[in-house]
């Protein structure tokens, strides 16, 4: 047999041993370094994440081969870990490539802690100095993005527990707090505290009742709407007006002009009913 048959055999099998060579020396890295059992800790929070948190989620293997949201977090932390070690061009290619696989662009800086869910997943884009805490979940078309070319930190700082709905915009060097909830199609700007819902465009904190948030609330479908418990206000406190004129009119014999019913206070509410400075509430 000629040396170019041996070569060319050779060359054939070469294929199916290096491919175990590298899944065997990928395994003894997690398996046997500190590194790489955190790294093997995280990769399974992020496994568990989706299936606490979609109900579509069947197989630990459907997951891992057909979710793009855990195929991008995947490659990140392969990305920042290649970043922390000043390997900043290799960082930018695997992050590329993931942005080619999976149409999700996160930078190989920013910091993300464990159990990030990003569900669906397209056009979601997580700026350089973007920080995002534990148990997160965010929907397509999400931005941690900047807001010019200032230096330094200038993306947003994402607290634990917080649910980013579908389409929002986080822009600047803000921070949300735990447990924050930010409503579909959102613009956020300024800082969010803790325990509090944010819905609009600017985006108006709705301060929830402290309670702690356990698995994140997925039901945008009761988000409160700011602007329109602003629009009953004021048609609460005209109708309360014209009534206290036409009492007026009444007291000096002159016929009421607006007989506004009681029906009409109750159908709007008394969430934005201000005490006066006398301390009446016009009642």
């Amino acid at each position: 047999m000629s040396s170019r048959v041996k070569e060319a055999r050779g060359e054939r099998g070469s294929g199916p041993l290096g491919m175990f060579a590298l899944l065997g020396g990928a395994y003894a890295v997690v398996r046997y370094t500190e590194t790489g059992r955190q790294l093997g800790k995280m990769m399974r929070r992020d496994l568990q994440a989706i299936k606490e948190r979609d109900p579509a989620a069947q197989t630990d293997l459907e997951i891992i081969a057909c979710y793009p949201g855990l195929h991008a977090i995947w490659i990140h932390r392969l990305a920042n870990g290649m970043w922390r070690r000043n390997m900043r061009l290799p960082a930018q290619l695997v992050a590329q490539t993931g942005r080619f696989i999976t149409g999700i662009e996160i930078h190989p800086a920013a910091v993300i802690g464990e159990g990030l869910f990003i569900d669906h997943g397209a056009g979601v884009v997580i700026g350089e100095t973007a920080e995002i805490g534990e148990n997160v979940t965010m929907y397509q078309g999400v931005t941690l993005g900047g807001t010019g070319k200032e230096g330094g930190k200038r993306h947003p700082t994402v607290g634990d527990n917080v649910v980013i709905g579908a389409g929002s915009l986080l822009l600047g060097s803000i921070t949300l707090g735990d447990n924050v909830k930010v409503g579909a199609g959102s613009v956020v700007v300024n800082n969010v505290p803790a325990n509090s819902t944010v819905v609009g465009n600017p985006g108006r904190p709705v301060i929830s009742d402290g309670a702690r948030v356990g698995i994140p609330d997925i039901d945008y479908t009761h988000l409160p709407d700011p602007v329109a418990e602003a629009m009953k206000c004021l048609v609460r406190r005209v109708v309360q007006l014209e009534n206290e004129l036409d009492e007026v009119r009444s007291a000096t014999g002159v016929e009421p002009k607006h007989p506004w019913s009681e029906a009409i206070l109750l159908e709007v509410g008394d969430a934005c009913d201000p005490p006066r400075p006398d301390g009446d509430r016009g009642e």
